[in-house]
């Protein structure tokens, strides 16, 4: 195992990695146009899971988010993804790896998709490479997807990849509603699934 007390500063990590149909990056000044683009037709879906999705952002609002994601990306405490057709080059979701802790090396993945490219696979595809990114480059010893325990198409998603339900956390977040809500935990650990 690598040194604990690394700095997390010192990786040379890559800003951009690739799947079958995706460029997978890092958010970039000027990304905020086209996340609020998809944010804005997808926000009926996100509304329900999403506390940042109560209200449609302005464009200014979305380009803040991505330039304070650049900055965590730059100082390692965050890992906001924007997930870009290759065919067209249109950003269609947001994934990452967040709740970072570096001594353990554990990292949770969250992911959203623009509703027009729904039901095609790209989550799932998205998902999978991340994992593979968050071994190979950041030497990941736990891979975590958590969801509302409702969420059942993203509950599907760490299921076709192989994640453990490890258990489910009850009355363990407030939805945007105010209702108390359970907590699915998925998780893939280093020399078991990942």
């Amino acid at each position: 195992m690598e040194d604990a007390t690394m700095n997390p500063l010192l990786l040379d990590i890559p800003e951009s990695f690739e799947s079958q149909r995706l460029i997978i990056r890092s958010p970039l000044w000027g990304d905020g146009a086209h996340l609020n683009e998809a944010v804005k037709a997808s926000i009926k879906e996100l509304k329900p899971w999403m506390p940042w999705a109560e209200q449609i952002p302005t464009v200014d609002e979305s380009e803040a988010v991505v330039r304070r994601a650049r900055l965590k990306f730059l100082e390692r405490s965050d890992f906001m993804l924007l997930l870009i057709l290759k065919e067209t080059g249109q950003l269609i979701g947001s994934s990452g790896l967040h709740r970072i802790d570096w001594q353990s090396r554990k990292f949770e993945i969250g992911y959203w998709i623009h509703s027009a490219f729904s039901g095609n696979g790209y989550i799932s595809e998205a998902v999978d490479a991340i994992s593979n990114f968050a071994v190979q480059e950041l030497k990941a010893n736990r891979v975590e997807i958590r969801c509302d325990s409702r969420n059942i198409k993203s509950a599907g998603v760490a299921q076709r990849l192989g994640f453990t339900l490890e258990g489910i956390l009850r009355y363990e977040k407030c939805a945007v509603d105010g209702s108390l809500r359970d907590t699915m935990i998925f998780s893939k650990i280093r020399g078991k699934e990942l």
